[in-house]
């Protein structure tokens, strides 16, 4: 009797860790926030895949970035996908929040945009260019013009650029910083200017099609999954960078935007 009990025990208890392994990798639906257009696209045909894995989606778009990362941090939503590791290392320390991120997913490229060129090749020397004025937006294409040998900056300078720390100019070139607003109107007056994804956008500009260059997927402004400190050890997680990172969400990404969404994976 006493081994016919032990058995009954040793049963139960295995069918409580099977439960309980169940509910550490889907404890409910998972709420994933987002912005509207590409990234609430992209993440729908995530859905989908996770779904036929037993992973269940609830994408809730945001119509303010400024929303999301609080959100995350509030538990009203489990998991961001919006914004790029450096965008949210300055959230995490402007505002203390416990979050990190988990995986890349995509690339939303800036890009040099002319009316005057077809290819750098015909940059004339002294030509003058138009980069964004913000912050952020002057060191990101610092970084492009870098890669496309047009300059140079210190490397102490990093993610952090900014005109001052440009080391070498072999053209001469004039630079213009412009709010981005303004920098498609400057494109008949300068040789190019330097575009973020979303300006480009608005202006009905394709980075893939009109660009004389664009920024690699692998560059530090790739877009991140982002979770709380707490649940990146959690089996859903990982459930759900392996949907993102699938050949169907890869191949949506690439019939849907071409290159003009770029994939770091």
């Amino acid at each position: 009797m006493k081994r016919h009990h032990g058995a009954r025990f040793a049963g139960l208890g295995l069918s409580l860790a099977l439960l309980a392994a169940v509910c550490q990798a889907a404890p409910h639906t998972i709420k994933v926030g987002v912005t509207p257009g590409a990234q609430a696209e992209i993440m729908n045909e995530v859905r989908r895949v996770a779904a036929s894995e037993g992973l269940a989606l609830d994408v809730v778009v945001f119509d303010h970035t400024s929303r999301i990362d609080a959100a995350l941090a509030a538990k009203q939503i489990d998991v961001a996908s919006f914004e790029s590791k450096p965008a949210l290392d300055a959230q995490r320390q402007r505002h203390g929040y416990a979050l990190t991120s988990v995986a890349t997913t995509v690339t939303f490229p800036v890009a040099l945009y002319s009316r005057k060129l077809t290819n750098l090749a015909q940059l004339q020397r002294g030509a003058t260019i138009a980069i964004p004025d913000d912050r952020d937006g002057i060191a990101r294409a610092l970084i492009l013009l870098q890669n496309e040998t047009l300059l140079t900056f210190r490397d102490s300078a990093g993610l952090h650029a900014t005109l001052a720390d440009i080391t070498s100019n072999r053209l001469g070139l004039k630079i213009r910083a412009v709010p981005r607003a303004r920098l498609y109107d400057t494109l008949n007056s300068v040789a190019f200017a330097v575009i973020d994804s979303d300006s480009a956008a608005r202006a009905g500009l394709h980075p893939a099609r009109d660009s004389l260059s664009l920024e690699d997927a692998r560059a530090p402004y790739a877009n991140v999954l982002t979770v709380r400190d707490s649940d990146r050890g959690n089996a859903w997680v990982g459930q759900l960078i392996t949907a993102y990172h699938s050949s169907d969400v890869a191949h949506f990404i690439l019939t849907r935007y071409q290159d003009s969404v770029r994939r770091p994976w």
